[in-house]
């Protein structure tokens, strides 16, 4: 499977874009545009179809709502605050009735009920001493491929390659991790996008033996008060709806939950429903 993405921009007399070609998981993203949205529609869905890809989805602004609405397009998420303080809203469109259909949709409403219902507690304890935090260099990058590979048989980006994961280090994204003894057992990043001032806090994975110790919850703390330090304040994760211990952390560390997105993308064995979680940073303790 060709898991390599790339980003094209678009420019004529009407517009500027940025595109988000996903080959891997059969989709495209506006990740951003400027002048005729019309236009931008236009381009991407021949570009969606040039590429035989089954989902479009649009990072839209609060103006186009309406625009995109009525342009065949349905709002799946928002992440509060993404563009410098003003919201984004994932707006979609299928190519395949089978891309459009979820048969797991009302089991992950349920799971979204049950973790929104627990209560919130962002305290997190420390793992027993065998347990080293560490931020990731690109020293340990083999390591962290490793730990990608034996939690995650397909995974949406190439982190089982060390050679992708040096890459993002150099392109400003941090990792966190957890070493029990030599061995990383558990990890998480944060991708800045440094221009809108927001992040994606992802990439979470924890060996299954080492699950009872909360290392997830410390490791995105750990990742927040890094991006705090950077001035960044809005945070965001898209998590695996049929993952109920994920979707928890998240809820117990205070984010809200704001939709989800159907059929976004491929990891373990098949295409996943992904919740979007979001945090406003400035607010939390």
């Amino acid at each position: 499977m060709n898991h390599t993405a790339s980003v094209k921009t678009i420019k004529n007399e009407n517009l500027v874009a940025e595109f988000y070609l996903d080959p891997f998981n059969k989709r495209l993203r506006v990740d951003d545009y400027a002048g005729s949205l019309a236009e931008t529609v236009n381009e991407a869905e021949k570009a969606a179809k040039d590429f035989q890809f089954e989902k479009l989805i649009f990072r839209g602004r609060a103006e186009n709502y309406i625009d995109l609405l009525s342009l065949g397009y349905q709002c799946e998420a928002v992440i509060d605050g993404y563009f410098r303080g003003s919201d984004q809203y994932f707006f979609c469109k299928y190519f395949t009735d089978e891309r459009r259909t979820s048969g797991q949709w009302i089991s992950e409403d349920s799971i979204v009920k049950n973790v929104t219902a627990l209560e919130k507690n962002p305290d997190v304890s420390m793992p027993p001493s065998e347990y080293t935090l560490i931020k990731i260099t690109e020293q340990e990058a083999e390591k962290l491929a490793e730990l990608y590979r034996q939690v995650f048989k397909i995974y949406p980006t190439p982190l089982h390659d060390p050679s992708y994961i040096k890459k993002t280090i150099r392109e400003g994204t941090i990792y966190y991790a957890f070493l029990y003894k030599e061995d990383l057992v558990s990890a998480a990043s944060a991708e800045i996008n440094l221009f809108y001032k927001n992040a994606e806090l992802t990439d979470c994975a924890t060996l299954s033996s080492h699950r009872k110790h909360g290392l997830m919850k410390i490791l995105l703390e750990r990742l927040e008060k890094e991006l705090m330090s950077q001035g960044i304040f809005c945070a965001y994760s898209i998590a695996r709806a049929l993952s109920f211990g994920m979707n928890a952390v998240l809820h117990q560390l205070g984010y809200s939950y704001r939709g989800r997105l159907l059929n976004n993308c491929y990891i373990f064995d098949k295409l996943e429903n992904m919740n979007v979680w979001v945090k406003n940073l400035a607010y939390s303790d």
